[in-house]
């Protein structure tokens, strides 16, 4: 299969031409950065042999519909600045501005930046808890479809699957349902890039879809897609304009070319090795299995009696995970993690298996109060306070601990004593600053 966007910046690059035009660097070594000699001949800029991100043609009409095929959606949009871009385009796509819109609660900071901007109202789409996992669950699709009955004005709906624990939601199911609503469906796919390639279908009938390529794929930084169904490929790029650079980086969106090439060649194969290395970590150790969940083969959470405690522990053995909370350790793996990478892992978690097993129980997060719109706390006059002062304040940002970036407190809400006693027990710096709005 080709590799269209690569192929052309590799040809421009390959003709050796005199680059009057940015990048200031014009082809040749960065200084004092030697690794990136092999990447500043493709770091271009939007000429006519390499085309324009944001105004369609070639060569990435041919790229992004490689990508749209693979995953089963009508349009794909090449995106440099992560899931992040993609969410405040999907959902500028998706809501008029000031409308409603049904929000899964454990979504990303990034949706709740994209309502304050477009100054809409969240309905909050509640999780169920896991209380045995300690952990946040599917999204029911009856829940779903009552939340729509009792407010028909909404039309849209945004939820994110896989979590950061790599829970699916029945996306097809679900969408189903917004759509006999009049609604769409937007799914914060960021974790999931790789999940068609494992042959699932976890975006199935959505409108529309972001999955950070860089997460789970070969690909490097802030490499992102985002798919649409039944929308206007003008109006895509258009509102992707707006929220991302007009300096596309080059080497990112060629990654995904390639990365997308790899991946229908060999690498299917490859993660589906991955997948099973997975699944005997997990029969080896106490971890998130697929009992009652639908889960990302190769996403392993495992269960320990303290996360940070056990991560650090971890990190002076020079293993370092994505992230841990009071209970759970997770680690991303892709193919890229070779049997000598995955043999050492298992060789430290054994050293560790004394410290492993059911966390003290955690209670879900609590749904605080909100006092204004989104918009209108992030924008007010504001302050900034130690946290554990800020008790009956109303937040002006996110209070998320980072990874996963899922706000207990969001914009226009309350902190109330149960945020706190809460962002207490999951070890969140409770010393920290936060800003709040003055009222």
């Amino acid at each position: 299969m080709p590799t269209p966007l690569y192929d052309a910046v590799k040809k421009y690059a390959d003709q050796e031409p005199f680059r009057f035009h940015m990048p200031g660097h014009k082809g040749g070594p960065v200084p004092l950065m030697a690794e990136l000699k092999w990447m500043t001949p493709i770091d271009l800029t939007e000429l006519p042999p390499t085309g324009n991100l944001y105004e369609g043609g070639e060569p990435f009409a041919s790229a992004q519909a490689l990508w749209a095929k693979e995953f089963g959606f009508e349009y794909c949009q090449f995106l440099t600045g992560g899931s992040t871009q993609g969410i405040h385009t999907g959902l500028a796509l998706c809501c008029p501005p000031g409308s409603k819109v049904l929000v899964d609660r454990n979504c990303h900071r990034a949706v709740f930046n994209a309502m304050a901007l477009l100054d809409l109202e969240p309905i909050y789409l509640e999780r169920p808890w896991l209380g045995e996992e300690s952990l946040i669950g599917p999204i029911s699709p009856e829940t779903v479809e009552n939340m729509l009955c009792q407010c028909p004005k909404i039309k849209t709906v945004c939820i994110t699957s896989p979590t950061y624990a790599g829970v699916l939601s029945d996306v097809g199911t679900i969408s189903r349902l917004v759509h006999a609503h009049g609604g769409k469906l937007f799914v914060d796919g960021a974790h999931g890039a790789h999940l068609p390639f494992l042959g699932l279908a976890p975006f199935w009938e959505a409108d529309g879809v972001v999955v950070s390529a860089h997460k789970t794929l070969p690909t490097l930084g802030q490499g992102a897609l985002l798919f649409t169904n039944g929308m206007d490929p003008d109006r895509v790029r258009q509102l992707a304009s707006v929220f991302g650079t007009s300096s596309p980086s080059y080497p990112i969106m060629a990654s995904m070319d390639t990365a997308r090439e790899w991946m229908v060649k060999w690498g299917h194969h490859d993660y589906r090795r991955t997948a099973l290395r997975v699944a005997q970590l997990r029969e080896q150790f106490p971890s998130l299995r697929e009992k009652r969940l639908s889960l990302d083969p190769t996403r392993f959470v495992l269960s320990v009696q303290n996360g940070p405690a056990f991560t650090r522990a971890l990190e002076k053995r020079g293993v370092y995970p994505e992230m841990e909370d009071g209970g759970h350790v997770v680690f991303i793996c892709t193919p890229f993690d070779n049997s000598f990478s995955l043999s050492a892992l298992e060789r430290r978690l054994e050293e560790l298996r004394e410290q492993m097993g059911p966390c003290p129980p955690i209670p879900a997060p609590p749904l605080p109060e909100q006092a204004m719109s989104p918009r209108q706390a992030l924008f007010a006059p504001s302050r900034v306070w130690p946290l554990e002062d800020c008790e009956g304040e109303v937040a002006a940002c996110q209070i998320a601990p980072y990874p996963p970036g899922v706000p207990v407190v969001a914009p226009g809400e309350v902190i109330s004593k149960k945020s706190l006693a809460y962002l207490k027990q999951i070890g969140y710096n409770i010393k920290s600053e936060v800003r709040i709005a003055a009222l």
